[in-house]
Formats: C-alpha cells, sequence, structure tokens
C-alpha cells in the first residue's frame, strides 16, 4: 500500500479508516485477554480493535493455530493483520527453512481513497494487490536465505521486495494464475504465484476484506478459509 503525499509523491504508508469491533470475532469470556500472557496477549488486543473480520484457514487444518502482528496507521486504526498455521516460520529454529511448514493467512480492510491521518496527503485505496504486495512481503521476511552473508542481506531483501512490489501491480500478469479456492465455502478466484521461497496468493472475500496468504512446506492447492469466529484457537 502507498501514500501519495499532497505534493504529489509517493511514499511507502500504512492505510487508515474508522475505529470499531469486529462483529465476527470473540474470546471466549470477558477476561479471556487477560489470561493470554505477554506478547500473545497484545497481539490478542491489537485484533480485538480492528473494525472488520479476520480470515484464516477454516477447519479441515487440524494444525497449531497462532496470531502474529497487526498493522495500524498513525491513528491507530486496525488496517491489516495476519494469522498463522502449521510451524512458526523462523531463521532461527532447529528445523531447516526446507522442512517448515507453514501457511499465513494475511487480512486487509478495504479502504477507499481517502485522507491521510496526519492531513499531508492521500491514501490509495486498498485493493488484492494490497494483500498480494502484503503476503509477498511477509514470505520474503520469513524465508530469505539465512546462509547470506549477513553484509549482503538488507541488498537481497530490498531487491527482492522490489520484485515482490512489482509482481502484487501486475496480477493478470504471467506471474500470475488463477487457482479456485473456497472462503467461506464459496469457491473464489485467487491470483497464485510459486517462487523458490514459496507461494502467494490473494483474492477478495466478503465483508470488506481482502485475503492475502503465503506458505511454504503446504500445498496451497487443498486450502479453504473461513472468517475467525474465535480468537482462542489463535492463542
Amino acid at each position: 500500500m502507498r501514500r501519495r503525499r499532497a505534493d504529489g509523491d509517493d511514499e511507502s504508508g500504512r492505510t487508515a479508516g474508522r475505529h470499531g469491533r469486529p462483529g465476527a470475532v470473540r474470546v471466549r469470556g470477558q477476561d479471556a485477554p487477560q489470561a493470554v500472557p505477554g506478547a500473545r496477549r497484545a497481539a490478542v488486543d491489537g485484533f480485538l480493535l480492528a473494525g472488520f473480520p479476520w480470515y484464516g484457514l477454516d477447519e479441515a487444518f487440524t494444525g497449531q493455530r497462532w496470531l502474529m502482528q497487526v498493522g495500524t496507521a498513525t491513528d491507530g486504526t486496525v488496517e491489516h493483520g495476519s494469522t498463522g498455521h502449521g510451524d512458526e516460520p523462523s531463521l532461527l529454529t532447529e528445523l531447516g527453512q526446507e522442512e517448515q511448514r507453514f501457511t499465513v493467512v494475511v487480512t486487509v480492510a478495504s479502504r477507499p481513497v481517502r485522507r491521510s491521518p496526519d492531513g499531508t496527503g492521500v491514501l490509495e485505496a486498498t485493493s488484492v494487490t494490497s494483500a498480494a504486495w502484503l503476503a509477498g512481503a511477509g514470505l520474503l521476511a520469513g524465508t530469505w536465505p539465512a546462509q547470506m552473508e549477513r553484509a549482503l542481506r538488507q541488498d537481497w531483501l530490498d531487491q527482492q521486495t522490489a520484485i515482490a512490489w512489482e509482481l502484487a501491480n501486475d496480477l493478470d500478469g504471467g506471474a500470475w494464475s488463477i487457482l479456485q479456492l473456497p472462503v467461506d465455502g464459496v469457491q473464489t478466484d485467487f491470483h497464485y504465484r510459486e517462487s523458490e521461497y514459496g507461494w502467494v496468493l490473494a483474492a477478495a472475500a466478503r465483508d470488506g476484506v481482502h485475503i492475502g496468504a503465503y506458505g511454504r512446506g503446504m500445498s496451497a492447492y487443498g486450502l479453504g478459509f473461513s472468517v475467525i469466529k474465535d480468537l482462542e484457537s489463535y492463542t
């Protein structure tokens, strides 16, 4: 997602929107968030502040689930966030990168073109491209070559991130194919691409959100997505 300043220049920025409470997400018991320690509690609190529903893999997935971070606008409005499934991707894990099996689902609020919270410019509308970009960047962050020399890592990440942005802006290009997967039980066309680091997909969903996902070691072809009705399953 990009922010266009009033003077016409573009810069990377988080999207803004209205505050609200999610109608579809709950945590069992009024004191459930307090029962989640440290970072997990903070993650739950962030997800509960969103004014849109969150998506994850449907009930066919029976493995580990966890909450990742939310992205906010400068006024604190939650704009997007991610939920994890399977192995938590890490460069420090005892498992080799090739052995890690995970899928991360990114939910992005659908926003129109609007003024930035600080009034200095205009934020572009979110779209499936936004979801594809966040998913592509997330895949790179969790799977870049661990054996690479430290001095080269940032250059590699900058280069690959730029490529991911260009690909996300060309969803009708040859790098993408169409993959039909169920979203809340309805077959939905996803833009899908593979790379040596894993796969990325993105589509529009109901309830005013866009869905992105990325993964490694788990095939995207058998996945299904649904609204998360109980965050406790992710804590």
